[in-house]
């Protein structure tokens, strides 16, 4: 059920169930982070493996001490300068936070969302919520409540209908080495160098991992139930196809139109953020065409283009 009343998603939380919540990145399911029913919950609604860790969303920066300990210097100049927004960072967990929400590992990953009604369910709770995208385990992340509720139903009690999200793709998340310095372990929606303007030199390491240290670092991840396939060429491959039903996404230019093909540009102006915004809905709006194929190509490696690539290159990862 979409609803836009915030004390029925609280009642529910209450409960130890978990509700669609929407934040400025992608639509996450949210559950007491406190509570391991409710985390349990989250993985079973969502289907995901518990080797995957879960992100800790709190109202602010005043609430980052409940749930961490340790925090190095960097993270407290990151973590003030980009909240609330799309920076997770991945720090020294409390007790208070269970062994589920973290897969296990002595870290967990905390954000504070940049959305009005994700605030003010914050506001209105008593604990933090874990909040992974609100989708079964791999497929498209959601950025409308008609998403969330096309995937779940009935098996969640309701989706708070926020909009759609004005970032569109996932927090960036920074863990710290040894020494303090920060570390990029998932692109997203703030690009590394945003954050060496703040920090200094970042490292990447957003490789993928079998055990993740933070979401979104498996191979495979975002993706839709019709192939995707990356080409350099978008015409030449789309000649490979002549005849069949083709989804085809672009970043800025269009394709010549020909039978069977249905083409989506992220931006007409070539505007990355606009790119971002749109990327999930557009992969979600091709996949229900059964089309037999959808053809992409990468953006400029640059700036947000980094991580529209490389949600991009997930989704195309082969099983």
């Amino acid at each position: 059920m979409i609803t836009r009343d915030i004390q029925l998603a609280v009642d529910s939380l209450d409960r130890n169930d978990v509700v669609g919540m929407p934040t400025e990145t992608v639509y996450g399911l949210a559950g007491n982070a406190f509570s391991e029913q409710a985390v349990r919950r989250i993985f079973e609604v969502k289907q995901r493996p518990a080797y995957n860790p879960l992100i800790v969303h709190i109202n602010g920066f005043a609430d980052l001490n409940v749930v961490a300990s340790d925090i190095p210097e960097e993270a407290v100049i990151l973590a003030r300068h980009f909240w609330p927004g799309p920076l997770t960072v991945v720090l020294k967990k409390k007790s208070c936070i269970p062994d589920l929400v973290t897969a296990g590992k002595a870290t967990v990953a905390v954000r504070a969302p940049d959305h009005p009604v994700a605030q003010e369910l914050l506001r209105r709770t008593s604990y933090p919520l874990a909040a992974p995208s609100a989708n079964p385990f791999g497929t498209i992340s959601p950025t409308s409540a008609a998403h969330v509720e096309r995937y779940f139903g009935d098996t969640i009690p309701c989706v708070l209908d926020g909009g759609t999200c004005r970032r569109g793709i996932e927090s960036t998340i920074v863990g710290f080495g040894d020494d303090g310095r920060p570390v990029i372990l998932r692109l997203g929606s703030i690009t590394p160098g945003e954050i060496e303007e703040v920090a200094g030199h970042v490292t990447i390491r957003n490789n993928a991992m079998a055990a993740p240290d933070a979401p979104g670092m498996l191979s495979r991840h975002y993706s839709p139930k019709t192939e995707l396939i990356i080409t350099s060429n978008p015409e030449m491959t789309l000649e490979m196809y002549a005849g069949r039903k083709v989804g085809l996404l672009t970043f800025s230019e269009r394709v010549p139109d020909r039978p069977g093909l249905i083409q989506v540009v992220l931006s007409d102006k070539g505007d990355m953020n606009e790119a971002a915004a749109a990327l999930y809905a557009a992969l979600h709006d091709l996949d229900q065409l059964s089309a037999d194929i959808i053809v992409t190509s990468l953006l400029p490696e640059t700036g947000l283009g980094m991580a529209i690539n490389d949600k991009l290159r997930r989704a195309a990862e082969k099983d």
